[in-house]
């Protein structure tokens, strides 16, 4: 997702394609340079200008501004049909004969012969207004104020009185930001929007979306959204990323080399450099403003989501504790952001998932899900919950998420070895830890070298022996499985751990490490797989507003979310856990020793510190897996 506008005072955002995106980010096809423009689209055999006749509209708002939309109208209708809307910061891309480009993404629901709707936002591309970036909702109190709620109001109003061919229903769907507009539109719908799906949106850009994981800063994506969207364009010319974000020094550097100031948007990471009522409520501050369905809404994501992973789940969360109608759905797939649209799904980098499973959700779940809101269509035999579970290769059902399972603790041992037995008393295995040192100007890259701009929507399946060995990464490796394992939910690590420094980020990584011998596929033959791996800033341990020092030398434990997965180890294969400090250029270089904001940070900050882990009876460190028996 990626920032993209300014308004005095506020930070207008984004959307970074290509990397993902960020609360939004622009959806991914192929290989994608991160913060890059509409991916290409697939090809499909649908005959889209036989079928459609395009009409454009320029449709007023409630305050003047005038969006411009293209209609797309089946060729001889016989009977009233239903809207689908995509509302869009990133323009209609148009084909040789002048229809948008988006049309290729939906073969199936033209097959179904909707009247289907893209709209560019406010002030983006042939639309009037200011555009403003994640737009707030507006103040309750403003019976004149605009938003993104009014702005999708406002048009289905238009659209059902000014298209005869109209059956008075409209659904509405988008990926990434089209995520964040749908969701708004579902705040307080149109009487006639019957149906949304938001896909792929942020909902918190500080904890877990676009810009931020647990407070640690998205280096890499974030600089290439600004430099193309506020900036001159691409300014990396070198083969690889990871030396020439080095190269670049700490953060300070970036407004002195680059920016000079006249970026908005990385000018408010300096001005915000902690959770305050920015990120909670201006920068898609999603959460706070959802309640319950007012409309059925099917949510979808994917479990290698580069950008936005946490914000979909905790929308789904949030709104399930008051879905009265059972009207909120969750799909999660094998897929990068978007993929479920741009890919058929039946594979990614190494593994093999058996099925076309991006082709299966859009024919046998979308397009069946919208067929029952807007045209009576049959009643869906739709789960709560549908999620691909990764290791077994299987889809499954469940009533709830996570679903119910047994907690599991997989422990840090000496001899660099993991069990599912607690440590020994203390002193009876002697040292009580283990220890690195980390050099922020060595840093681990998170990624095979040369890190280029393709690559990004996989990165997460990468093969994890690109860290293992380094020294300053820790692993501990259990013996081989003699059963299968399945954990569904969110794992969750419980780290001890002590820095010599006054400022430290630890990044866990549970690892499935594949056999040797693995027969299926020679290429996987020792693969580390990652299951689940995040980031925590350590000055956020006890209040993401308010950061503290880390005490020197003392030990400290953290509580580290994973992220929620669904994956089965196999017997055979052994679970692996890595500990590291330095995950580059994807999240930036800790400085180590304590600065009040990391983003005017200096060079003669950047310290090397070493990090002990701890793994005793006092301070078992240890992976609480979600387990289904």
């Amino acid at each position: 997702m990626r920032p993209l506008m300014h308004r005095a005072g506020a930070l207008t955002i984004f959307l970074v394609a290509g990397l993902g995106a960020g609360a939004c980010a622009a959806p991914e096809a192929g290989n994608r340079t991160p913060g890059s423009d509409l991916p290409d689209r697939p090809v499909t055999d649908i005959d889209i200008h036989g079928l459609l006749e395009k009409r454009v509209a320029m449709i007023p708002m409630r305050d003047g501004a005038r969006l411009h939309t293209e209609i797309y109208v089946p060729r001889d209708v016989d009977e009233p049909l239903p809207f689908i809307i995509e509302r869009t910061p990133y323009g209609l891309v148009r084909d040789s004969r002048g229809y948008s480009t988006r049309l290729y993404d939906h073969p199936d629901l033209i097959e179904d012969r909707y009247i289907m709707v893209f709209q560019d936002l406010r002030g983006r591309f042939d639309s009037e207004g200011e555009f403003l970036s994640l737009r707030p909702p507006k103040d309750p109190d403003d019976a004149d104020g605009i938003d993104e709620t009014t702005d999708a109001w406002d048009t289905v109003e238009w659209l059902v009185n000014n298209v005869p061919e109209s059956n008075g229903r409209a659904g509405m769907l988008g990926i990434s930001y089209g995520g964040f507009t749908s969701i708004r539109a579902s705040h307080d719908p149109h009487p006639a929007l019957k149906a949304a799906s938001p896909q792929a949106t942020c909902a918190d850009m500080f904890i877990g979306d676009d810009w931020h994981h647990n407070g640690a800063f998205r280096l890499e994506y974030a600089f290439n959204w600004i430099a193309r969207v506020e900036g001159a364009g691409r300014v990396v010319d070198q083969h690889d990323l990871y030396e020439w974000f080095l190269d670049l020094g700490a953060l300070s550097n970036i407004n002195a080399r680059y920016f000079h100031g006249e970026a908005p948007t990385w000018n408010a990471f300096a001005e915000h450099p902690n959770m305050d009522e920015y990120w909670e409520t201006e920068m898609c501050g999603v959460l706070p403003f959802v309640d319950e369905p007012l409309i059925p809404l099917l949510h979808v994501l994917g479990w290698y989501d580069s950008e936005d992973f946490y914000g979909p789940l905790e929308v789904y969360k949030k709104l399930e504790r008051k879905d009265a109608n059972d009207w909120n759905n969750l799909v999660i797939g094998p897929w990068t952001h978007g993929g479920w649209t741009f890919h058929t799904g039946d594979s990614m980098l190494e593994f093999d998932f058996g099925s076309d499973t991006g082709r299966h959700y859009k024919q046998e779940i979308e397009a069946k899900w919208f067929a029952r809101w807007l045209k009576d269509g049959p009643a869906l035999d739709l789960p709560e919950v549908m999620a691909f579970r990764t290791g077994a290769n299987v889809w499954e059902t469940f009533d709830s998420w996570p679903p119910p399972g047994e907690p599991l603790d997989i422990y840090l041992h000496a001899g660099r070895q993991a069990s599912f037995d607690p440590p020994a008393a203390d002193g009876a295995s002697g040292r009580d830890y283990d220890e690195y040192v980390s050099d922020p100007w060595n840093p681990v890259p998170y990624r095979s070298r040369p890190i280029q701009w393709d690559g990004w929507p996989t990165w997460q399946a990468e093969d994890q022996r690109i860290a293992h060995g380094r020294p300053d990464v820790l692993f501990w490796e259990s013996e081989p499985l003699e059963e299968d394992l399945t954990m569904t939910g969110d794992p969750v690590a419980h780290l001890f751990a002590s820095t010599s420094g006054t400022a430290s980020d630890w990044i866990v990584k549970l690892i499935d490490v594949y056999p040797d011998d693995y027969e299926p596929n020679a290429n996987l033959r020792g693969y580390q797989y990652m299951v689940a791996g995040e980031v925590f800033r350590g000055r956020y341990r006890n209040s993401y507003r308010d950061p503290e020092p880390i005490p020197a030398n003392e030990v400290v434990e953290y509580t580290i979310a994973l992220r929620d997965r669904s994956h089965t180890f196999k017997a055979g294969h052994r679970i692996m856990v890595q500990v590291q400090s330095t995950w580059f250029p994807v999240i930036d270089r800790n400085p180590q020793s304590w600065v009040p904001n990391i983003y005017v940070a200096t060079e003669d900050d950047l310290q090397m510190a070493t990090q002990r882990v701890y793994r005793s009876e006092r301070y078992p460190t240890r992976i609480t897996l979600p387990v289904r028996r």
